[in-house]
């Protein structure tokens, strides 16, 4: 994204770094100044505005990340969407670029997932989740990320008309193209569909444990929490643990603290999704900071379905003073016109995270990532010490 579009898009920055920093050509980057925001909780301090944005940017640009949260479907561009949308006229898609942009303004929660099924029902062959894929890798490839746990709604898209074995084939085939093509690791959440009702449970999890496509780390459970309770899947979630996967249920994103505590205790949850409401639950930010449960925090997203006021509003700082693991994430970048950069920039220009605080997100992200410890140790040694 260019910076004159984030810049457009926040307010100048009051806050910045206190020193410097230079790419790598190894992909890395190195630091001189102000030491690593040390200690937890972490606390986050005024630095003065000797840095300039734009060695920001290219600091933010340097970081060799991981996305942990980020939607297939929600991840198509905007090209993709309308090309998708020209071949299934008759989906409820606009077909020009100025409707469909309207489209993706979200009234609320409830709204935006009325959207994303529509944009799903587009998606109805193979070739269109390798296409997708590939499309993810391209955009990733842009912030450095070098690895990607994507969430894949499997019924989702075998409701849309792919066959079993089709969904699982066309995976396998994105994963090794966008290695191939791009460099970026993928690695696949599988998550149920809150809004299919309990029943999604069991036939999520069929499909998963009878395909398991190479790269599958983790069950997810995802859609609206309102009527949707997290203990409606504890069996799936205890049979998927028992299967050697990870658990990782959206909870906490438009419904209360109560949620996040039933991902936790009901489904096991290793990672939550959003939490936002973990804000309002001080022995609940005690107990995910003391065991070291990462929130993986959308700020864009947060803005666009409403969930949060404003970016300001957001309670990532909160987070992060409380000793809480946090890693940032874009959820569905392609319907909020965001990427990972984006995210990163985001708090520095309007939440004041300097140099060595954004670093330490990367890392976090890196540490909780269920990638190989081979990848995690190359990721960690890339991303400038504190």
């Amino acid at each position: 994204m260019a910076l004159a579009r984030l810049c457009a898009c926040v307010p100048p920055p009051a806050l910045a770094c206190h020193g410097r920093f230079t790419p790598t050509t190894t992909g890395g980057v190195t630091w001189t100044g102000s030491p690593r925001l040390a200690g937890s909780p972490m606390t986050v301090t005024p630095v003065d505005s000797r840095l300039e944005v734009d060695s920001v940017h290219d600091f933010v640009s340097a970081l060799p990340k991981v996305e942990l949260h980020v939607h297939l479907v929600g991840s198509a561009s905007i090209d993709t969407v309308l090309g998708l949308a020209r071949r299934h006229p008759d989906r409820g898609v606009p077909t020009d670029e100025e409707t469909l942009r309207a489209f993706y303004d979200f009234a609320d929660f409830a709204h935006f997932i009325d959207v994303y099924v529509a944009v799903n029902s587009l998606v109805t062959s193979g070739e269109d989740v390798t296409a997708l894929l590939v499309g993810l890798a391209r955009d990733q490839a842009a912030s450095n990320v070098r690895y990607s746990e994507v969430t894949v709604t499997p019924t989702a898209h075998l409701a849309s008309g792919i066959e079993p074995d089709e969904l699982a084939e066309a995976l396998a085939a994105g994963r090794r193209m966008a290695r191939a093509e791009h460099g970026v690791e993928l690695a696949w959440i599988f998550d149920i569909d809150g809004s299919r009702g309990a029943a999604n449970g069991p036939a999520t999890l069929d499909w998963v444990l009878r395909y398991r496509p190479e790269g599958t780390v983790a069950l997810g459970l995802g859609g609206p929490e309102i009527g949707v309770p997290r203990e409606w899947y504890r069996a799936e979630f205890a049979a998927a643990r028992a299967a050697g996967l990870h658990l990782v249920p959206h909870a906490g994103e438009t419904t209360g603290p109560e949620t996040i505590w039933a991902a936790l205790r009901e489904l096991g949850a290793e990672r939550i999704g959003h939490g936002c409401s973990a804000a309002e639950d001080p022995s609940l930010l005690a107990h995910l900071a003391e065991r070291g449960i990462p929130l993986e925090v959308c700020l864009t997203s947060n803005v666009r379905t409403r969930a949060v006021a404003s970016i300001e509003d957001h309670p990532i700082r909160r987070f992060l003073a409380a000793g809480v693991p946090v890693t940032l994430a874009t959820d569905d970048p392609g319907m909020f016109h965001t990427d990972l950069d984006r995210e990163y920039l985001l708090c520095h220009q309007s939440l004041g995270l300097d140099a060595p605080a954004l670093a330490n997100l990367c890392r976090t992200g890196v540490r909780a990532a269920f990638c190989s410890p081979e990848l995690r140790a190359r990721l960690l040694a890339a991303i400038p010490p504190g």
